[in-house]
């Protein structure tokens, strides 16, 4: 018998929707073994946490039990951020023989440069969502307070000498007022406001005894941790060559005591670019200065050669960051 176009549609419907209800077979995939999957990913291994660590000239006793939780919290975490700990390893070339002649001259210990690693990761842009500026970190009210020029036109928080000057200042007066280093510590992460009245409260005369938010009791175990991690970078797995790390330019000082209409055109009459200008100067915020008050301003101008890395001298602060 002959088949009409509409017998043959609904024929085919039929037997589509027949397919449809046929249960459906799958192979599953054996599971792999525990062998297989050994080679399917790389080890990972938990750090060893000492019983005490060398910090700030001080044995800090790391047998307790929260103590040794919250150091190990610290030195795992940041161990296995591996981008941003690099990064901060290899910026540390960069800054390190900066920040820590200006902390000798003003007696402060050496480990406090491990501060500037957990404010910022040594990036001197940083910004925190709580308009925390600069490789300290400084709130502007406090910088203006530490002597720091904050404003539209100029902003010396993200000046790397001048900055660390003033995180030198706030460091010794509240260690005139704790005579403890982790407790200023905790101070420049809270506020010596809240610490005090905490201290208080709790009775205690250090900020390793204290009850504290999250972010203030990990703290001075990140700085810590930071220490442990840069001070032999290769025992945790991170292998640099020296030319990997980054380098200072060589800069001249030009003094500038009056206006500048404009800092692009400034640039380029030393010979530079704008871009050039702000890597090395970016505390200058604006692409003018008025300077009404005829302020003196110290400006780095890279010079020629060095901003080639072909054409400079490689210098290494630690040789244990290099293999």
């Amino acid at each position: 018998m002959k088949k009409t176009i509409s017998t043959i549609i609904i024929s085919s419907a039929i037997i589509a929707a027949s397919t449809l209800m046929l249960p459906v077979t799958t192979v599953a995939e054996p599971s792999p073994s525990p062998q297989t999957s050994s080679r399917l990913f790389a080890p990972v291994f938990s750090p060893e946490i000492p019983s005490k660590m060398k910090f700030c000239g001080k044995n800090v006793d790391l047998d307790r039990n929260d103590m040794y939780e919250r150091f190990d919290r610290e030195l795992t975490s940041i161990i296995y951020s591996h981008g941003s700990t690099m990064l901060m390893l290899k910026r540390a070339n960069k800054y390190f023989p900066v920040i820590a002649p200006i902390l000798k001259a003003n007696g402060l210990p050496e480990d406090i440069i491990y501060l500037a690693c957990a404010e910022s990761s040594l990036n001197p842009r940083a910004y925190s969502p709580a308009k925390a500026a600069g490789l300290w970190q400084f709130m502007a009210s406090t910088a203006k307070d530490y002597g720091l020029e904050v404003n539209d036109e100029i902003d010396e928080r993200y000046n790397v000498e001048k900055a660390t000057q003033a995180a030198c200042r706030y460091l010794k007066k509240g260690l005139q007022k704790y005579g403890d280093w982790p407790t200023v510590m905790a101070s420049y992460n809270a506020g010596m406001g809240r610490i005090s009245t905490e201290l208080d409260k709790q009775l205690s005369d250090n900020s390793f005894d204290l009850y504290l938010n999250d972010e203030t009791s990990r703290y001075v175990f990140r700085i810590m941790a930071i220490k442990a991690i840069l001070e032999n970078p290769a025992s945790f797995g991170y292998q640099l060559n020296p030319d990997q790390l980054y380098r200072n330019v060589e800069c001249k000082t030009v003094e500038v005591s009056g206006p500048v209409e404009d800092w692009a055109t400034w640039a380029q009459q030393q010979g530079i670019s704008y871009a050039q200008l702000k890597e090395e100067n970016p505390w200058i915020r604006s692409r003018s200065l008025t300077n009404k008050a005829g302020k003196t301003y110290q400006v780095k101008v890279p010079k020629a050669d060095s901003v080639y890395r072909s054409k400079q001298t490689p210098s290494v602060y630690n040789k244990d960051w290099v293999k």
